[in-house]
């Protein structure tokens, strides 16, 4: 990149300062109706009204513009699988069968590098197509499944999170390890990739049940030798998953405390799912700073629960959206907004849109403990950026004719809008897609 390259993007724009749950809607956001963004050697230099910004540009500068659409930072989705990315929309089992009939069969074929990279190349085409610039990703037990991932995203130049599954345990012989093998291979993979342009490594146990006290103390092991490193694992997604796990874990007072015992909650530990909480856990997951990937789609789809997005709120518990593919059946977060939404219309919770785009970008961030490089338009910040088409598909466009603010209009782009109204997709300010 020419690291004194200016690029000029006239649009609407909006993007996040704070939770809207914390401070309201009206003062969590900033938006501009005929919004400039200014970007230089990749970063974000200045956002603001075109009126004033254009003022101190050269009269030849060169502007991309885009009509009847809107900018907002790039997608962040804090839990999915790519190596599920073929098996979604399987058929017919909750939890821990889906596992079991779909995943188990499916992840053994990651042994194989070329396999590996081919899915990993078509995850990020997905990606790209539907607005999603970062992510923390579940690889699968093989150390080549994450060499795989990290490689093609390096490639693409983009801000990654992923580990190597632990499973040592209730799991198909073919795709375990050891607490020896998993702490070692996992050691390898961190140093080879965290850190590397914009990688990082997660520690990643598949789940409690599937790893032995041994294992999962070789992983609180990891954290504590290399304290920078993110935990990615599953916690209360299904009701027959906690019961196994008191059943497994006798000793321990719940799921999070297997966990917690093992020294595997800190700020840069990711929960996904959190279905089953009671008060304790979500005092316990804000005390260590740890956060949650909502997956309403996938948790509709497994039948497996409703988030309790306001209890999570109200003890002021780090949440970012997830898709979880494969179970998440697309990977469009805009129709995971939508799910999102409806669960909460469900649980008697009312979601405002500014909220739900919150969750898909900064509150994405914060939860990934990125929120200092990407997540929003402040000077000095990462410049990966989507372009919203309002006229993406008929039905949108003469939706959009009868709104009358904001609100509603997001609102309807939220509900209507899937991968075909994602006009362009910038990393670092340069196009790495367009439909």
């Amino acid at each position: 990149m020419n690291i004194d390259k200016v690029q000029i993007f006239r649009a609407e724009i909006l993007h996040f300062l704070a939770d809207p749950a914390e401070v309201g809607d009206d003062i969590s956001y900033e938006y501009f109706s005929d919004g400039l963004m200014i970007v230089k050697s990749g970063l974000v230099e200045a956002v603001g009204h075109a009126q004033d910004l254009l003022a101190r540009l050269p009269a030849d500068a060169s502007v991309t513009h885009y009509p009847n659409s809107l900018i907002v930072p790039g997608f962040i989705d804090c839990h999915l699988h790519y190596p599920q990315t073929e098996i979604i929309a399987s058929y017919g089992e909750q939890l821990l069968e889906w596992l079991e009939t779909y995943v188990f069969p499916t992840e053994r074929e990651f042994g194989d590098p070329d396999k590996a990279s081919d899915v990993a190349e078509f995850f990020f085409d997905e990606l790209m197509r539907n607005g999603t610039t970062s992510a923390l990703v579940f690889g699968t037990v093989h150390k080549q499944s994450v060499d795989a991932f990290f490689s093609a995203a390096q490639t693409r130049r983009l801000r990654m999170i992923c580990g190597k599954v632990l499973m040592d345990r209730n799991a198909p012989d073919y795709l375990t390890d050891t607490p020896e093998s998993g702490y070692r291979e996992s050691k390898e993979l961190a140093e080879r990739w965290h850190g590397v342009d914009r990688l990082r490594y997660a520690v990643t146990p598949r789940f409690a049940p599937t790893c032995s006290d041994a294992q999962l103390a070789m992983a609180g092991k990891l954290l504590t030798e290399y304290p920078d490193l993110y935990l990615h694992t599953h916690l209360a997604e299904n009701s027959s998953e906690v019961e196994w796990v008191k059943e497994l874990f006798p000793d321990r007072s719940g799921y999070l405390d297997v966990y917690a015992h093992h020294g595997l909650l800190t700020k840069r530990s990711i929960f996904a799912h959190c279905l089953h909480l009671n008060d304790d856990d979500f005092q316990l997951l804000h005390k260590s700073g740890a956060g949650i990937a909502f997956c309403p789609t996938s948790n509709l789809f497994l039948g497996s629960g409703l988030f309790n997005l306001a209890r999570a709120e109200e003890q002021k518990v780090k949440v970012g959206l997830a898709t979880d593919i494969g179970a998440g059946t697309s990977f469009s977060l805009l129709q995971t907004i939508s799910d999102l939404y409806k669960t909460q219309q469900l649980r008697n919770h009312r979601l405002t849109p500014f909220k739900s785009l919150y969750l898909a970008t900064m509150g994405g961030a914060l939860t990934l403990d990125l929120d200092d490089l990407i997540g929003n338009f402040e000077p000095g910040k990462e410049a990966d950026f989507i372009v919203l088409d309002y006229h993406a598909t008929p039905l949108l466009a003469r939706r959009l004719k009868r709104c009358k603010n904001l609100t509603e209009k997001l609102f309807a782009l939220q509900m209507l809008g899937d991968d075909r109204v994602v006009k362009s997709v910038h990393i670092l300010g340069e196009e790495a897609y367009k439909r």
